[in-house]
């Protein structure tokens, strides 16, 4: 059971701009997402953040710095974005799917993390940048993304072999 601690400072390095980052053979960004999770008296919690551009939520996410492996660029992601770490685990696949602003397919890759630590600062936090534990059902519900409600799922099926907790 992963067990909350609020800290204020944090050793993950940030974001240093797209000239690193990954791109695919379409000319699309590769990205890496990640569920956060917890579960709170045996019931599984995601933790969902703000659109910068929307009213929606959705998981952290971000691109893929080519000095980085997968697992790093999620751990990077949601601290940058949601202000917490923990242990990043197996990958819950790989999703192609349309850029909303740009005409390319972008590479998606999402990753569940255990959260461990939650902060009360982090960087996009000054930006507006707001975060919320919510069930999964209220996750599903409020994200616009098939594809990271489809990892969600992933996620859901994978816990629910492995654990005795209410998914």
């Amino acid at each position: 059971m992963a067990v909350s601690v609020s800290v204020s400072i944090s050793p993950v390095v940030t974001c240093r701009g797209r000239e690193l980052q990954r791109y695919n053979k379409y000319g699309g960004r590769i990205v890496v997402g990640c569920i956060p999770y917890k579960f709170v008296d045996q019931i599984l919690q995601v933790l969902v953040i703000s659109s910068r551009k929307s009213h929606s939520i959705l998981f952290p996410k971000g691109g893929w710095d080519i000095d980085e492996t997968l697992k790093e660029a999620a751990q990077r992601e949601s601290f940058e974005e949601a202000g917490v770490e923990g242990i990043i685990e197996e990958s819950l696949g790989k999703w192609m799917y349309k850029s909303r602003r740009y005409d390319s397919f972008y590479e998606g890759y999402m990753l569940p993390m255990n959260v461990t630590a939650e902060f009360r600062q982090w960087p996009e936090k000054k930006e507006g940048r707001r975060r919320k534990w919510v069930s999964v059902s209220e996750a599903k519900e409020g994200c616009p993304h098939g594809w990271m409600k489809e990892a969600l799922q992933n996620l859901v099926d994978r816990l629910s072999t492995t654990t005795d907790h209410q998914l």
